[in-house]
């Protein structure tokens, strides 16, 4: 496995672009063909699903940055890492720590949860 950061910091890169065309690049980049992500409040499978998600977070949350809080720990093909979002310089207001397995060096499922959210989110 290489680094569990460079993975964390590649997958959180995907929902801060906000450029659509760069967004589906890296995702195509980043993830399998049938990835899945999973999480409480939604789910998708393949790329485009994918897409989709990440617009819809940076639609309901605008000008809003996800960022790596702490150290990402990984083992063979399993990555654990947490997050925060939050407005770009700002605390983040929202936590999570997600778990992911790759695939030769793809994410193929990402199952996020989460840890703070703000009732008003």
């Amino acid at each position: 496995m290489t680094d569990a950061n460079t993975h964390a910091e590649r997958y959180l890169a995907i929902w801060n672009e906000t450029d659509a065309a760069r967004r589906r690049a890296m995702i195509a980049d980043a993830w399998t063909e049938d990835g899945v992500y999973v999480d409480p409040l939604m789910h998708g499978k393949g790329h485009d699903w994918i897409d989709c998600l990440v617009e819809g977070v940076q639609t309901r949350f605008p000008g809003f940055r996800f960022a790596l809080i702490g150290e990402a720990d990984g083992y063979g093909d399993n990555l654990r890492f947490s997050w925060g979002l939050g407005p770009e310089g700002g605390e983040p207001i929202i936590k999570g720590t997600d778990f992911a397995r790759l695939e030769n060096g793809r994410l193929k499922t990402v199952h996020g949860f989460l840890d703070q959210v703000p009732a008003a989110a």
